[in-house]
């Protein structure tokens, strides 16, 4: 299987990064020659979405419209394994963008292209990470289309499911095959990288915080539940074609939008740190990084 093969694959080269940042006075205890080669620096892709890139996170890195930055998760995960790291997550990309270039704007204003992200993927890459589904999903708009400051709107979940059709439902439906071909495509181009797909966060708290969040306690259960469909649809996938899930939404817990500035790991409506609203600040980046470097220091 290729699981088994991909794990022992990054076993080697995780031990390869770490002989590589042992101290000056290691090196010298091991002269004989146990250090690994520079060319074993573990090889890691970054494929994903905005809640991967992190965007108005300072600092910018490749196109300004993809709001990638230097302190996102791929960022700080390929710093703590010692890996060299190709970060190609975009904000606004789905998984056709995948095999397909990305149209990029920046407040309605053209900025060219990306261009696919398999682009970047080798036949020796080790490592690849996965954030995909948020835009396949329309998540993002949808809580946008939540919002209100009057305590007797009519909940915004009832456009949702109007007639009993549950549009979000439907939505995950066309995601599920399609995230299932992506999973494929990682492993045919980099058959012997180990590939990491993970969920998204906790966003909000069971019954919210209107009016902090100007979404009703029903809505904000119907969006936290959305994301939570979301997550197990990509679990199934993952589990189905040879990938690791990693679920970052239960360890979020106490880190939603409707804490205080100096718990929360992503932002709300009204960001109070440097991000983009609705998506992970560097705080939550930086523990995304932290909880999946966990998961592949344990397997």
């Amino acid at each position: 299987m290729n699981s088994v093969r991909s794990k022992s694959t990054w076993r080697t080269v995780r031990g390869s990064a770490v002989a590589l940042a042992l101290t000056a006075t290691t090196v010298a205890a091991t002269a004989t020659g146990a250090l690994a080669a520079a060319d074993d620096t573990p090889s890691y892709v970054a494929l994903g979405d905005s809640m991967a890139s992190g965007p108005l996170i300072p600092d910018i890195t490749g196109p300004v419209a993809c709001g990638r930055s230097t302190h996102n998760y791929a960022h700080e995960l390929a710093s703590s394994l010692g890996a060299s790291l190709r970060d190609v997550t975009c904000s606004g990309a789905k998984s056709q963008h995948m095999t397909e270039k990305q149209s990029l704007s920046l407040l309605d204003i053209p900025m060219g292209s990306a261009p696919p992200q398999f682009d970047a993927l080798r036949a020796d890459t080790d490592l690849v990470t996965l954030t995909i589904g948020g835009n396949d999903a329309g998540l993002v708009g949808i809580a946008q289309d939540c919002t209100t400051l009057d305590p007797n709107a009519t909940p915004c979940k009832e456009r949702y499911t109007a007639g009993g059709v549950d549009q979000v439902g439907q939505r995950l439906a066309e995601f599920a095959p399609r995230l299932a071909d992506v999973l494929d495509g990682i492993h045919q181009r980099s058959p012997r990288a180990r590939v990491v797909v993970t969920g998204y966060g906790l966003y909000i708290k069971p019954g919210g915080c209107w009016p902090l969040q100007p979404v009703l306690p029903v809505d904000a259960d119907f969006l936290q539940g959305s994301v939570d469909r979301m997550n197990t649809v990509i679990a199934e996938q993952s589990a189905a074609h040879d990938a690791q899930y990693i679920d970052l939404a239960t360890p979020s817990k106490g880190h939603d939008a409707c804490q205080a500035p100096s718990a929360k790991w992503v932002e709300g409506y009204v960001p109070t740190a440097p991000a983009a609203p609705l998506h992970p600040n560097r705080r939550g980046e930086e523990n995304y990084a932290r909880i999946i470097g966990a998961h592949l220091q344990d397997d």
